[in-house]
């Protein structure tokens, strides 16, 4: 059974950062696995908005609840998170498997040339040239880089093209105009 929380609606700007996995201990801590290896969205915001998972092959929870975050820190592979709206280990079992929202108005800035994956995703994307290459569908992290993978249309099929997202081929990131500027052919 949840915990008693308050019924919310998901914000506008709402960004899911990651899933409550099990609770942690005896005392109302709960493990968060993050949707990213930066998590910092999670330790910036002190108000979650969660929505419950419910049975395999049951329709989607369509409520969503307001979390209040008293404290949140790393610990191993994971996040660890306590709220005074979840007295004790119970509860916290009750929470496995929710996903986690934070809006994208509390997530700290990013500096110069810094950009979150969540800005990036629906840019399109066109070489020096003005060719365009496709929509950024989704990013990869390969270690040392980060990887665009572009999807666009040939012959009525939708294509994938990937293009490393480091400043040897970024020229430019526009994230009010919607557009990045690459040094890429097509045919690369």
């Amino acid at each position: 059974m949840l915990p008693t929380l308050e019924a919310a609606e998901l914000p506008a700007d709402a960004v899911e950062v990651g899933r409550i996995a099990d609770a942690w201990g005896i005392k109302g801590w709960f493990k968060v696995l993050p949707h990213s290896a930066q998590p910092e969205a999670l330790f910036s915001s002190k108000r979650w908005f969660i929505q419950p998972s419910g049975p395999v092959n049951a329709p989607a929870r369509t409520g969503a609840f307001r979390l209040a975050i008293r404290e949140a820190k790393e610990h191993s592979d994971c996040i660890v998170a306590t709220s005074p709206d979840v007295p004790d280990r119970n509860a916290a079992e009750a929470l496995r498997g929710a996903r986690v929202f934070v809006p994208r108005s509390s997530f700290p800035s990013a500096g110069d040339d810094e950009y979150y994956w969540v800005d990036l995703l629906g840019l399109n994307v066109v070489n020096r040239e003005g060719v365009a290459l496709g929509t950024v569908r989704e990013l990869l992290s390969g270690g040392s880089q980060t990887t665009l993978v572009l999807e666009y249309e040939q012959d009525g099929k939708p294509v994938e093209r990937m293009v490393p997202f480091v400043s040897a081929f970024v020229d430019k990131v526009d994230l009010a105009g919607r557009l990045i500027t690459v040094d890429w052919q097509p045919d690369y």
